[in-house]
């Protein structure tokens, strides 16, 4: 927790905000990934987004914009709603508001959020690239941690019929392997596009 909030300050150090203000919209932040329906999308996850970004920042154009969107890009996830990245964009529109961060920077934050609906970002969009390639880096570890994070994600749609949970779940990974790349960055679709696509297609073979 301390790692994280040193971060969340780190990353505010670029604009001047209210320290009480940002204390507050940290806990808040905690509390939303700590909810007990949540078994991947945690404070686990947006600390391996931030690493993974911290990683990649060398391709970024705005990098404070592309680490608060990383904040807040899961801060609202019901898996029986389609509009999850809306209302966490309107969400960190409110806090970020809050806060007084320019509107330039807090309009950008609100798009990469969005364009991790479908996980596509334009080829000059170098931010959404570096956000969506971090949110996906999870495809590509290793052969511990990927069995982890399927059955974390299996355990958010305990709602759903094992049968339509494994056609939907096979569905949505046949579509990552269709693209010609999942990763956008040089270094991901160097080193980690290769193991991505063997354990995508390692889960597909194991769910039945």
């Amino acid at each position: 927790m301390d790692i994280l909030f040193s971060n969340w300050q780190h990353t505010l150090q670029a604009f001047d905000v209210d320290q009480v203000t940002s204390e507050k919209a940290f806990g808040n932040l905690i509390a939303a990934y700590s909810t007990p329906v949540r078994y991947y999308h945690t404070l686990k996850h947006i600390e391996h987004v931030l690493s993974t970004i911290e990683i990649l920042q060398g391709y970024t154009n705005n990098l404070p914009a592309v680490q608060l969107a990383a904040w807040f890009h899961d801060v609202v996830y019901d898996t029986q709603a389609q509009d999850n990245e809306e209302r966490s964009a309107d969400y960190a529109f409110k806090v970020l508001s809050s806060l007084d961060i320019p509107e330039s920077t807090i309009t950008i934050v609100t798009r990469l959020i969005r364009n991790t609906k479908y996980h596509q970002a334009a080829m000059d969009d170098y931010d959404s690239q570096v956000l969506i390639d971090a949110d996906l880096a999870i495809f590509a570890t290793t052969s511990v941690q990927y069995p982890e994070y399927s059955h974390a994600i299996r355990q958010e749609y305990d709602w759903i019929s094992k049968a339509d949970y494994i056609a939907g779940r096979r569905q949505v990974l046949e579509e990552f392997l269709k693209r010609p790349r999942i990763y956008f960055t040089p270094l991901m679709l160097e080193f980690a596009e290769a193991s991505a696509r063997a354990n995508i297609q390692r889960e597909i073979q194991s769910l039945d």
